[in-house]
């Protein structure tokens, strides 16, 4: 078995401290990919489907590919499609807002965070802005203010005596508003919220068209447990699965496998995936087109391509859950540095099926890595990816699997150390396949 290791962990701990929006996380993927790889952006079609590590990156999505001297029309793909997206707080096209001589924030919980998770925490805020290029166009500009600047204070116990016993209730629009300042707005001269955005990304205010901005937990990823065994950070759900991906991809590009090689990165997945840069669009549909098209495949040439090709969705896991194991199925235990788990759903919520599974179970195999295997407790609703959605509009065969972890979802979530490693090598083994 390939030995215990942290070192894929420590890196993707600083990756994820300098991802706290899907921008940002597509920003350091190409870095890695320009950096490990000496990847490029194709001229067209036909550099797309000439030798070497390629790709297109747009706001929060990327796609990679990597094509060796011996691959043709007929050849078929193996892509990773994983999601640079994780549920969180963001900001409402007017923000401001204030109430009791506090200056506060109007928010939108994007996809299923847990609300709890995001009390008393010191809060950054990131992501993009559409500002004026100065031609008459617009020009994306990231932004990221790490510091502790809002926060969400719970009620004091005091004024809710039985929370502890009867649960915490949390009212989206009513509860959630940050706290960023004093007055509530109504002091003369005091700067609205995108105001200092602006300032601190270095643009003039008046520039500023429009703008996605969410806010994160400023608490550094680390390494914590008994011999830093374990991962705590925000959005291993799922950057986790995306720098191992990508990572996988680069140590594949020093010698390419039979099959032409992908890394597809989207963006909305947490909501359902349709949009111009989720998985529901036609963007990886293009990517197979392109290549098809720079290979100068015919229908017979792109039917072979397609039978010999194959996806993993590579997602978070949930481990069994020490605190609540009836929450679980006891027959398939899920544990944090068990290794990668293959996921399967007969209601299709999970793409795997018999053949695809077995192809997953020879790369980690062939990876000399451990594998564990999930599936939901029958009387409880399953979760979904972007496998079943991937596998639908490509026609071809897809297998879910990923990183256990705990606290999904939450703004603080943990896995395990070992687990990141082996999954980037059983990753690697199921591109070259």
């Amino acid at each position: 078995m390939l030995s215990p290791s942290v070192a894929a962990a420590e890196r993707v701990a600083r990756l994820i401290d300098a991802s706290p929006t899907p921008y940002h996380a597509v920003e350091q993927a190409v870095e890695i990919l320009v950096a490990q790889g000496d990847a490029r952006v194709p001229a067209g079609s036909a550099e797309a489907a000439s030798p070497g590590l390629w790709y297109l990156a747009e706001g929060g999505t990327l796609a990679a590919w990597l094509v060796g001297e011996s691959h043709h029309a007929r050849s078929g793909l193996r892509v990773v499609g994983a999601h640079t997206d994780s549920p969180n707080l963001r900001l409402k096209p007017r923000p401001d807002r204030g109430s009791g001589g506090y200056r506060q924030l109007g928010v939108e919980v994007y996809g299923g965070a847990l609300l709890n998770s995001w009390l008393d925490r010191d809060l950054g805020v990131a992501g993009r802005l559409a500002v004026r290029d100065g031609a008459g166009g617009v020009r994306s500009h990231l932004v990221r203010i790490g510091q502790p600047l809002l926060r969400i204070p719970q009620l004091a116990i005091h004024l809710d005596r039985d929370v502890n016993e009867k649960g915490l209730v949390l009212n989206r629009q009513q509860h959630l508003a940050p706290i960023w300042g004093l007055d509530g707005g109504e002091r003369p001269g005091t700067a609205a919220f995108l105001d200092v955005v602006a300032e601190a990304a270095g643009v003039d205010p008046d520039d500023v068209l429009g703008h996605e901005l969410m806010a994160f937990d400023l608490t550094p990823a680390r390494l914590v447990g008994e011999g830093s065994s374990m991962l705590s950070a925000g959005r291993i759900d799922n950057l986790v699965s995306c720098f191992a991906a990508v990572e996988a991809l680069t140590a594949a590009s020093a010698e390419p496998g039979q099959r032409i090689a992908a890394v597809c990165l989207f963006d909305h997945e947490e909501v359902g995936s349709v949009s111009s840069t989720g998985a529901a669009s036609p963007r990886l549909d293009r990517l197979v087109d392109r290549l098809a098209t720079g290979f100068d495949a015919d229908s017979d040439d792109a039917a072979a391509a397609q039978a010999d090709s194959l996806v993993l969705s590579a997602d978070g896991a949930h481990a069994t859950h020490p605190n609540y194991p009836e929450r679980h199925d006891p027959h398939h235990p899920v544990v944090l540095n068990g290794g990668p788990v293959l996921k399967a759903n007969a209601n299709q919520r999970y793409a795997t099926d018999a053949l695809t599974g077995a192809a997953f179970r020879l790369a980690c195999e062939r990876a000399g890595v451990p594998l564990q295997q999930f599936a939901n407790r029958s009387d409880m609703a399953c979760g979904s990816t972007i496998g079943p959605i991937t596998a639908g509009r490509l026609g071809i065969g897809t297998v879910d699997a990923g990183c256990p972890q705990l606290a999904m979802h939450s703004a603080r979530e943990l896995c395990g150390a070992h687990d990141i490693g082996w999954f980037k090598a059983a990753i690697e083994q199921f591109l070259l396949g």
